[in-house]
């Protein structure tokens, strides 16, 4: 397998804090390599330096061995409102177009564009943040490039979005490195994951549980080897701290091989992980949640809501799912009573009391530091927060950190009813599993709109589907089901459609050559015209013994058992006679 890329002892840091040091590794061709490690551990920052972005600060070296096109996917896409979606692609695709048939270039981006459900024409300034999102990777695709550095490319994508890009990512042959927080799509497209962790790089084959398995064993077998140290590190104290006259004799080695000892035997290796064990217990939540009858919402000539009836119970886990734009976020915007509904009614319980996580985040303050924003020292240390951190500007903060932040803002204030709008945007893997731990001992109603699958599987009972023209279905199931059952019935659906398509061909029917009867069929047939006579002389004998009602039991028993014979002896040896006499005819 050809090397495509080689990095040497690249390192980055942000004043103080070193993100990485002297890393080093290598990309081969037809890797399809998912980067995880902690929010604000420097992702973003590696990859935007192998997509040329950035720059190392200790120097090192990122090579291409091979001559090859690189594709960078960003979290942002910078665009002008003014821009036509296809103006924008083409100015962004330049380097991928020399020497490439321009009308071919178009064609490929328009089918890419298509499978989107967005127009070429369409105005940027006109696009929702998912549509957005999609043109972006429309643009990525397109250039079929050889090496694809994705950061997120799952967020803000509807599920249909993610399954076409997912599908697409299997097939291709491309090498690929990506960021995502989302585990499914990274198991079905990821062949290698590479973990950044505490400013080293580690490599390993496989998904993503074999990942966290291995990385088990790598922490468990890296404080063992801290135990075995520190005993050896007891020993050499002994050593030092004998006489001052020997300890004037003592070999140079052996004192800096002491202090490299004492330096090791301190690194015990901990795992930060983020703890919601003591956030706070939800308040008491009445019978009443929210109630919707007939409730109706259009926006700009666009119906998002048309007459919903549903009444959300206590404790109940609903998801929410539906394409980009068709109005997901606007609806949880009526639930939480920020937006009221054109028609009808909905009605919030008095004792609910709501958590509502934004899609798009909140608006904090970015000179305020960490402890200005949350005042809790102890609940911050919880999501992560150390105490080194505390006095960091929210500017200073990662996407992901911010995320974390305002979700602790949310969940301290100890709601019995969660809207989660997108909740798992920027936030690492492992901070995911925990909060889906916590959600999982959530006392209260939970309802969540999300792309994630994985977190929509474990966490909800059943969907609320949203169709064009405001029209919602309740599918009782999880996401996976839900989509099984979808495609099962669009195949049933593209089936009998075909069948209705093929024409119907009518062959001519040809004339078979007339034949006649055989002698043995002739006396075969003048046999049967006696038999059935004979047969239904008997047959009438014994209607009238039957109708008469005379005789003994078994006389009147065994004339309706022979009665049931002379019926099936006589319908053969009619049917028979008709063949013989279409034959004869």
């Amino acid at each position: 397998m050809a090397s495509y890329l080689q990095i040497e002892n690249i390192s980055k840091s942000y004043g103080p804090k070193i993100l990485f040091e002297n890393i080093a590794f290598n990309v081969n061709e037809g890797d399809k390599i998912a980067l995880i490690a902690p929010n604000g551990t420097g992702k973003t920052s590696l990859m935007r330096i192998l997509a040329g972005k950035d720059k190392s600060d200790s120097g090192g070296s990122v090579k291409f061995l091979k001559q090859i096109r690189i594709a960078f996917l960003e979290q942002e896409y910078s665009f002008e409102p003014s821009d036509t979606v296809m103006g924008r692609i083409l100015s962004g695709s330049g380097p991928f177009m020399e020497g490439v048939d321009p009308f071919e270039y178009e064609r490929r981006i328009l089918k890419l564009l298509t499978e989107f459900s967005i127009s070429g024409d369409e105005k940027m300034g006109n696009l929702s943040g998912g549509e957005v999102k999609r043109v972006a990777i429309a643009e990525m695709l397109s250039t079929e490039a050889d090496f694809f550095i994705m950061d997120e490319p799952t967020n803000h994508l509807d599920l249909d979005a993610i399954e076409f890009l997912e599908s697409y990512l299997q097939r291709s042959r491309c090498t690929l490195l990506m960021v995502t927080h989302d585990r499914y799509f990274l198991d079905r497209v990821c062949n290698t994951v590479m973990e950044l962790d505490h400013g080293s790089i580690y490599v390993y084959r496989g998904d993503y549980e074999n990942f966290l398995e291995k990385r088990d064993e790598r922490i468990s077998n890296y404080n063992a080897e801290t135990d075995k140290v520190r005993n050896i590190l007891r020993r050499e104290l002994e050593w030092m701290h004998a006489t001052p006259c020997a300890r004037t004799g003592k070999a140079k080695y052996r004192k800096q091989a002491f202090w490299d000892l004492k330096e090791r035997a301190s690194q015990t290796y901990t795992v930060k992980e983020l703890d919601l064990s003591e956030v706070g217990a939800s308040s008491r939540l009445g019978t009443k949640i929210i109630d919707c009858k007939d409730a109706s919402f259009s926006f700009a000539d666009k119906k998002i809501l048309s007459h919903f009836n549903y009444n959300f119970q206590r404790y109940e886990r609903v998801g929410i799912v539906g394409r980009n734009g068709i109005g997901k976020s606007t609806f949880v915007g009526l639930l939480c009573g920020q937006i009221k509904p054109s028609t009808g009614v909905i009605e919030m319980g008095e004792s609910v009391k709501v958590g509502y996580y934004h899609q798009s985040g909140i608006q904090f303050d970015e000179d305020q530091t960490v402890l200005e924003t949350v005042n809790d020292t102890r609940l911050l240390a919880r999501f992560l927060f150390p105490h080194e951190m505390l006095n960091n500007r929210i500017s200073k903060l990662s996407g992901g950190e911010k995320r974390r932040l305002y979700l602790l803002t949310i969940l301290m204030q100890n709601p019995n009813l969660l809207i989660l709008d997108e909740p798992t945007n920027d936030l690492d893997i492992v901070t995911l599993n925990v909060l889906e731990e916590y959600l999982l001992e959530f006392k209260g109603t939970l309802v969540i709109v999300s792309h994630d699958r994985h977190f929509l599987d474990r966490l909800v009972d059943h969907l609320l589907v949203f169709y064009d023209e405001g029209e919602i279905k309740d599918f009782i199931g999880t996401y996976t089901e839900y989509r099984t059952f979808i495609r099962d019935y669009e195949a049933e659906k593209k089936r009998q459609e075909r069948v209705k398509e093929q024409p119907i061909v009518k062959t001519a029917e040809l004339p078979s050559p007339k034949r006649k009867l055989s002698f043995k069929e002739k006396k075969e047939l003048e046999q049967l015209e006696l038999d059935m006579a004979s047969l239904n002389e008997e047959k009438e004998a014994i209607e009238k013994i039957l109708a008469g009602g005379g005789g003994s039991y078994d006389e009147i028993r065994q004339a309706s058992e022979r009665f049931q014979a002379l019926k099936e002896e006589l319908d053969m040896a009619e049917l028979r006679w008709l063949e013989l006499s279409e034959i004869g005819s």
